[in-house]
């Protein structure tokens, strides 16, 4: 049996399928952007930005989505939004991530008169030069907004399906849970599956399994971001696994928002032993303090995963993209490989 150590972890190639960009900021960064742009930051050296960034006393999701109101602020102009996503894709390559699917909201980088246009254009210049510098593929992922009106996810609808096959491949629905059905933004994700694209929702975080039902039944979810309270409907959880539809797991930030006790009583291990897809995923490097890596390490840590286990998993994260099947296979492949290397060595 192979020893779990963060080293090897780190060396695994792994793909990061829920992680957001206004939640994965170095701390550098956002100080150089608001002197730059005149914005106020609540500390004014790295380490102590890192500090009150990293969110420690959220009692529940609403309180750690409130940080992002500081990431945002210096998330306005293109510049910035190139520079942040290039940095993000350089992070997640110096941990051997291969694959990155990155979500944000461009309405929210629009507040300053950015065009909407632009506001994906950036991110995206910022990804394919990480591309060409680190060798990471990289993704976008457009979100909605739960407590927005559905028009405002309509129109990021339409943004997502303008972009297809030009690096944004799939439509999500983000932000706080709790009284903002999916439901409601059931026509965004019509408008976006109508035109042969993915969707993914996060649900069942700061609310129960119904959440769950609608982003599969009601929305027609490919993929479900968190899942945390899907095992309280053992009905449903047996839908999800007989239809294999992957849960984009993030250990860490569950338990920051309250929505798991501890990291040894998540459903993670629940749900792997049942044999459901999963993925192991960051959300917000900044705000949860973490890393791919870490995500992995804790899973062992806590909730005694396997070398075995653990490489299923980082497996499945490939084999759940929304990436081209082709393309999806020759990756798959490749990773298999690498994984044998690293095992033989």
């Amino acid at each position: 049996m192979i020893q779990v150590t963060r080293d090897l972890l780190h060396r695994l190639p792994k793909a990061e399928l829920h992680v957001h960009l206004d939640g994965s900021l170095r701390p550098e960064t956002m100080l150089e952007l608001a002197a730059e742009y005149g914005k106020r930051m609540p500390a004014t050296d790295p380490e102590a930005l890192r500090e009150y960034m990293h969110v420690q006393d959220a009692r529940n999701l609403v309180d750690y989505l409130a940080r992002f109101e500081v990431t945002l602020s210096v998330m306005q102009t293109a510049d910035a939004l190139e520079r942040i996503a290039y940095e993000l894709a350089e992070d997640l390559a110096e941990e051997n991530v291969r694959y990155a699917e990155i979500r944000y909201s461009p309405v929210l980088n629009a507040r300053e008169g950015l065009p909407l246009t632009e506001t994906v254009d950036a991110p995206l210049r910022g990804l394919l030069r990480a591309e060409r510098d680190f060798g990471i593929r990289t993704a976008i992922i457009i979100c909605g907004i739960r407590n927005m009106e559905p028009e405002t996810s309509r129109d990021l609808a339409d943004l997502t399906v303008a972009y297809k096959d030009r690096g944004v491949v799939a439509f999500d629905l983000a932000g706080a849970e709790y009284n903002y059905p999916a439901k409601k933004h059931k026509e965004a994700f019509f408008m976006v599956i109508n035109k042969n694209m993915a969707a993914t929702i996060h649900a069942g975080e700061a609310y129960g399994p119904e959440s769950i039902h609608q982003a599969l039944h009601y929305c027609k979810a490919h993929r479900i971001g968190h899942g945390t309270r899907l095992f309280e409907d053992p009905d449903l959880m047996q839908y999800v696994n007989d239809f294999r539809v992957p849960i984009e797991i993030c250990l860490t930030s569950n338990v920051q928002t309250r929505a798991v006790p501890s990291f040894a009583e998540h459903p993670v291990r629940r749900y792997y032993d049942a044999g459901l897809v999963l993925s192991l995923n960051t959300d917000n490097r900044l705000m949860s303090a973490t890393t791919v890596t870490e995500e992995y390490w804790r899973a062992h840590q806590h909730l005694n995963f396997t070398w075995e286990e653990l490489v299923n998993i980082a497996q499945m994260g490939f084999q759940s993209a929304f990436m081209h099947r082709g393309e999806k296979e020759a990756m798959i492949d490749k990773v298999r490989k690498e994984i044998a290397a690293l095992e033989a060595a």
